[in-house]
């Protein structure tokens, strides 16, 4: 019993940071359902069962999130199920490919840390963009959401690191008082249609193969290598340095997800550096964290999936703009371990500008800051540290 009690809580602060990235993982979710025609009860339900699975197998608040490049190009281009399905397990089984092989571990000595510390700040820029021009300022229309939107950043901001009052129980609070103020007819009608749904068995189309690969596979890969695999390895060295995890039980994880959702109608997962930041800053310390997540979008599945969309009216985008916001200040302060060094500084800071602010960012800045970093004696503007 000890040893499941250090692994899996249950208690406010595990309340509190399970839904610490709930600001990125919904908005994204939401959003694939809404453009193609995959099933949302199997979704939601396939998304919650991997984070208790993942739960059990770290015994850490081990994010699970959506792809994020896949989720953007299915959005962009209302890419339809059968081809997000068949994505999702090639993915799952190019990272099968990179673990077994060892090609991960060889990935990980050859891609310095300066170069995963510059990816994370430039994941946390991009956080912090989309949290204020997609969910944030969009959504003030009134002095109401004005006033709603400061308390929960001063509610956030007093409460961020308060054990005995996790801030994400007051700014959710607050947000589902302003809706239920603003309509309660609208806020509630996510129950009007309560209906028992299951998991759809199918299996991904050989034919769709290669433009799977060519359109969401290969523009995912390098994304998941620097965020999902070095990143999330470094976060859990750096918030739970007691825990023995390896770079290719990573890896092995994300590649198991992948392998199977798609068979139940599951959408493409990773791990995420900024998932586990999210959940960490707003309290959770182990997995139990991840199974109350997990069971919330379980129950959504089984229950409320004819009625997904009306939780942007439960729930308003601004405070989830709030959490995501928070999510990214966590990212940011990782800048806090390349102050020591001028050279280190710097590679870090082109590689976050890198992964933020082009297309393909991810892979480019990998392959710049390692460049950088192993040549960087020959370059005077990088000399006296």
């Amino acid at each position: 019993m000890s040893w499941i009690s250090e692994r899996i809580r249950f208690d406010r602060n595990e309340f509190s940071g399970a839904f610490g990235d709930i600001g990125t993982d919904f908005p994204l979710i939401l959003g694939m359902i809404a453009v193609s025609d995959a099933d949302a009860g199997s979704i939601c339900i396939l998304y919650g069962i991997m984070q208790c699975i993942t739960a059990f197998l770290y015994g850490v608040p081990m994010a699970v999130q959506p792809l994020k490049a896949v989720a953007t190009i299915v959005i962009a281009g209302n890419i339809q199920g059968d081809m997000i399905y068949t994505a999702g397990f090639i993915i799952g089984f190019i990272m099968l490919f990179l673990s077994f092989s060892g090609l991960i571990k060889i990935i990980h000595k050859i891609i310095p840390l300066v170069v995963v510390r510059g990816i994370q700040i430039g994941l946390g820029l991009s956080l912090a963009q989309i949290a204020v021009t997609k969910y944030i300022l969009p959504n003030i229309g009134n002095y109401l959401d004005i006033f709603l939107l400061i308390m929960c950043f001063v509610l956030a901001l007093y409460f961020m690191g308060n054990r005995k009052y996790p801030p994400a129980f007051f700014i959710f609070g607050i947000g589902i008082i302003y809706s239920i103020f603003k309509d309660y007819a609208l806020a509630f009608s996510v129950f009007n249609d309560v209906q028992l749904h299951l998991p759809i068995f199918q299996i991904p189309k050989i034919e769709l193969i290669l433009p799977a690969t060519l359109l969401l596979a290969l523009p995912q890969i390098p994304l998941s290598l620097g965020n999902s695999i070095l990143a999330s390895h470094q976060i859990v060295k750096d918030y739970f340095p007691e825990k023995k995890i390896g770079i290719q039980k990573i890896s092995y994880t994300y590649s198991f997800m992948n392998l199977v959702s798609p068979f139940f109608g599951g959408i493409p997962v990773c791990h995420g550096s900024g998932g586990l930041v999210g959940h960490y800053n707003f309290g959770a310390r182990t997995g139990g964290s991840l199974i109350i997540y997990g069971s919330f979008f379980i129950l959504l599945g089984l229950f409320f999936s004819r009625g997904l969309e009306h939780f942007y009216d439960f729930m308003p985008l601004s405070v989830l703009g709030v959490i995501l916001f928070f999510e990214s200040l966590g990212l940011l302060a990782l800048i806090k371990h390349l102050a020591h060094s001028k050279k280190e500084l710097y590679v870090g800071l082109i590689i976050a500008l890198i992964s933020a602010g082009i297309p393909y960012g991810f892979l480019i800045s990998m392959i710049v800051g390692t460049i950088l970093h192993y040549s960087s004696s020959y370059f005077t503007f990088f000399k006296n540290d």
